[in-house]
């Protein structure tokens, strides 16, 4: 055990055993009613878990129950199409955590017949699945005497022991899980690490130091001292970079849309678009500037072709930048979007034009407008989808 570890937790076994019984006996009384909870079933556990993942549990409760019943089991989440699986995690975001579930489910089948492996090691192998994830998983399925250590329990226990380390550091971690390693209950590990993840989301809150209902302040050393605002100790986070878009919205002579899948490399890799082109919205001046950075950004990989087509936009792609509130703020979590919509006149031609661009790159495609939502959108898109439906008339 680290010096830092030893130095913090000082208790007596009478007082581990009666925290447990503490902690427990709260959780058998108080414990949420979550659907993942009714079974053991480690595959189960482990779709919740990678859906908690920077979600709300509220959030997650809708889209867990619509998961598990169109793919019920690890096969088939292996074999599942692409464009269902993203439609099944629409709106959550963060999709590179879904294509590892994906990822993972086909390790399963390959070198474990299917089977969730049932300790640590083999857990932490597959595709997305770290310390935390592994230990949810193994405590709650199979019984494995490991700490989930997540936000909720580093903010427990920093602000029970009075941890000065920093929890933003992985270095840290150690400290930690050094502490709760002694705490958790060798009987019960899965509902250990559940009654604390409940604590952390109920009662020991971020932003709330004095709880009324403090079922551990006899435990809660910075309660005691009237320190508890001071723990977690976390450095400042960076802060997030605004970036600003233009999105096109295009319509051909049949009412169709021009919808751009992103491609791997991109941001929201796999999910449809109106065709997206960076820029900075203040200096935004003239529509022939939006369809430049249109041209420029889609026929890059051709000099020739893109600037022989300059010529030819200025006549039949007129963008209308007018409405410069037509604006969707996107929140990411290292990075803020701007995103304007820019409807598009087409003439003539134009048509024509932007057929060579769908032949030249296969990720466009012309969608009709009542089968967009049928598509693997993000939460972005459906922001910007029903801001285009009321302005664009």
């Amino acid at each position: 055990m680290s010096e830092e570890s030893n130095n913090y937790l000082n208790w007596s076994f009478q007082k581990i055993h009666k925290f447990r019984k503490t902690v427990l006996n709260w959780y058998d009384q108080e414990g949420r009613d979550l659907p993942w909870r009714k079974s053991k079933n480690p595959y189960h556990i482990w779709v919740s878990e990678i859906m908690l993942q920077q979600t709300q549990v509220n959030t997650v409760l809708p889209y867990y129950e619509r998961f598990i019943t169109e793919l019920p089991t690890i096969e088939d989440l292996s074999v599942c199409p692409e464009e269902k699986l993203h439609q099944l995690w629409q709106g959550l975001g963060y999709y590179s955590r879904v294509r590892n579930m994906q990822s993972a489910a086909k390790q399963i089948m390959t070198d474990y017949d299917g089977i969730m492996p049932s300790n640590m090691k083999d857990l932490l192998s597959l595709k997305g699945i770290g310390p935390y994830t592994a230990a949810a998983i193994g405590s709650i399925a199979f019984g494995l005497v490991e700490p989930a250590i997540d936000g909720n329990l580093m903010r427990i226990t920093a602000r029970l022991f009075e941890v000065e380390e920093d929890i933003s550091q992985a270095k840290n971690r150690i400290v930690f899980k050094e502490i709760l390693d002694r705490l958790i209950d060798p009987e019960r590990p899965g509902d250990f690490n559940q009654a604390l993840m409940d604590i952390g989301a109920t009662i020991m809150t971020p932003n709330n130091y004095r709880p009324e209902n403090h079922i551990l302040k006899d435990f809660d050393q910075s309660y005691q001292n009237h320190t508890s605002h001071l723990y977690p100790v976390k450095r400042k986070k960076t802060k997030q970079i605004e970036q600003g878009w233009l999105a096109f919205v295009i319509q051909n002579e049949k009412g169709e849309i021009l919808m751009r899948q992103h491609q791997t490399g991109e941001l929201l890799v796999g999910l449809w678009h109106y065709p997206l082109v960076a820029f900075d919205l203040l200096s935004l001046k003239e529509a022939s500037e939006a369809r430049d950075a249109f041209v420029y950004t889609y026929l890059k990989h051709d000099q020739l072709v893109a600037e022989s087509l300059t010529d030819q936009f200025r006549q039949y792609f007129i963008p209308q930048i007018d409405n410069l509130k037509a604006t969707v703020k996107h929140v990411f979590s290292h990075r803020i979007w701007q995103v304007m919509i820019v409807p598009v006149n087409l003439k003539d031609s134009g048509y024509q034009l932007l057929e060579q661009l769908h032949v030249t790159d296969t990720s466009f495609q012309w969608v009709a407008k009542d089968e967009i939502e049928q598509l693997a959108l993000s939460s972005l898109q459906v922001k910007l989808f029903d801001l285009a439906n009321k302005v664009i008339r």
